[in-house]
């Protein structure tokens, strides 16, 4: 065979957690801790794992496709988007670059924001020895980008904070950088100042709904994700589905 046979348990759970698939498409909810795309740690990534899984399940004697439009950081959980087609990889590319792939996510926070809703724009610059990301005054560094992000106090649970964010640029952990900025940082991100990590190594940040336009088709599909197991509160909070995102806001990771 071409690709690892998956267990009955991985076979199961990969299939529980397909949210919407057709001939083009691939659309999982993915786990805290898994990565997307290969890296240097050599772990298998949820790209060749979704190869597998299709090869077995499909007889697929052969090669499997599977593309990469975008990715999540390894500790965040929620929507990924795979490209089963070369013709569908380079459309959704397309789309993510134009802003055409509308994201909310969804953050656990240590405090509660000062106002209910805002808009927040800092200067991020990046330290790739650190892995970090981290603001500055405008003009301070030439490496600098412009972030921007929309957020929204949705509620609380006993001790954190719930709040819907959408992505106005896409910066390197621009949503755990300038939530920790405005001094709400995301709940287990001992990186951008959490007190404390959370016991299986995520932080409490959700890709939890995606709105974009088809890239064959050209009907407008809209996923939500179901929050993770380990998010404890009041169940309504986690059961409503956000308000219909800024259309005129692109998204990315």
């Amino acid at each position: 065979m071409e690709y690892r046979r998956l267990s009955a348990e991985e076979y199961a759970d990969l299939a529980s957690r397909i949210l919407y698939e057709d001939n083009h498409l691939l659309v999982i909810c993915k786990k805290a801790g898994e990565i997307v795309q290969g890296d240097k740690t050599g772990d298998e990534c949820l790209a060749d794992t979704c190869k597998a899984f299709i090869a077995q399940r499909d007889a697929k004697p052969g090669k499997v496709f599977m593309g990469i439009p975008h990715r999540l950081d390894r500790p965040v959980s929620g929507i990924v988007l795979l490209a089963k087609t070369s013709k569908a990889l380079e459309r959704l590319s397309a789309l993510f670059r134009d802003g055409g792939v509308h994201k909310t996510y969804w953050a656990l926070c240590c405090e509660r924001p000062r106002q209910d809703e805002g808009l927040l724009e800092d200067w991020l610059w990046r330290n790739e020895a650190l892995n970090k990301s981290f603001i500055c005054r405008e003009g301070q560094r030439r490496d600098a980008k412009l972030a921007r992000l929309r957020y929204r106090f949705l509620g609380s649970t006993d001790r954190y904070h719930l709040l819907e964010v959408q992505l106005l640029t896409g910066r390197h952990h621009q949503i755990r950088c300038q939530l920790s900025h405005m001094g709400c940082p995301i709940k287990g991100d001992l990186k951008y100042g959490a007190p404390r990590s959370n016991p299986d190594g995520s932080i409490s940040l959700h890709a939890r709904h995606i709105r974009f336009i088809h890239p064959v088709r050209k009907e407008e599909i809209q996923i939500t994700a179901p929050v993770p197991a380990s998010w404890k509160g009041p169940a309504s909070l986690f059961q409503s589905v956000p308000g219909t995102p800024d259309t005129s806001s692109p998204a990315s990771d």
